[in-house]
């Protein structure tokens, strides 16, 4: 089984984007009775799928690197690499399924979850590449190949397509409106 060409993630690209391209498209449009959008329904259904399958490809991701883990913890200073790498997607773990919780409580702080999840994205991938190359004592370009760059620049312009749908979606707007329980006691008091 080779590696994924540019021309596969064009295709994935082309069968993810197409469709949050048209979410988003939608979303903007007027709808003949905006009070009626409300739930997790329509385009935000895939939303809700993907953001909720999110934590599962991290962990499959964790998964699928044990491998090599347990190759670096063979070399100089690989455990830090590997324990530092690890506490990233952890990191990264939490925050999915803080932003799932947050959209399955239909809470306000969605939207803006979403959002620091978006920008956590490169986030993670840079701060994993300056530990591994510290740690290792190796240049940043030996450690971040071509490859290594796809995955997360496509999960990074997917993501950001529906970060814009759910910033203009009446839906969302009309969703995402529970309060949290110190604003709800706050409030009443």
């Amino acid at each position: 089984m080779g590696s994924f060409s540019i021309w596969h993630w064009a295709i994935v690209l082309l069968l993810i984007g197409a469709p949050v391209f048209f979410a988003v498209r939608s979303a903007t449009k007027p709808s003949q009775n905006p009070e009626t959008l409300v739930g997790i329904g329509g385009w935000l259904m895939l939303l809700a799928i993907g953001q909720a399958l999110s934590p599962l490809r991290t962990l499959l991701v964790l998964g699928s690197s044990s491998e090599g883990y347990n190759q670096l913890m063979l070399v100089p200073n690989g455990p830090m690499v590997v324990y530092g790498e690890v506490a990233l997607l952890l990191a990264f773990l939490v925050l999915q399924l803080v932003v799932l919780v947050a959209m399955l409580r239909r809470s306000s702080w969605f939207k803006q979850l979403f959002l620091i999840q978006w920008l956590a994205i490169p986030v993670v991938f840079i701060l994993d590449a300056a530990w591994v190359s510290a740690a290792l004592g190796v240049a940043v370009g030996q450690v971040i190949t071509g490859g290594a760059l796809a995955a997360p620049i496509v999960s990074f312009v997917l993501t950001g397509l529906w970060v814009a749908y759910v910033y203009k979606s009446v839906r969302v707007r009309n969703t995402f409106t529970r309060v949290g329980v110190s604003a709800q006691i706050a409030s009443a008091s």
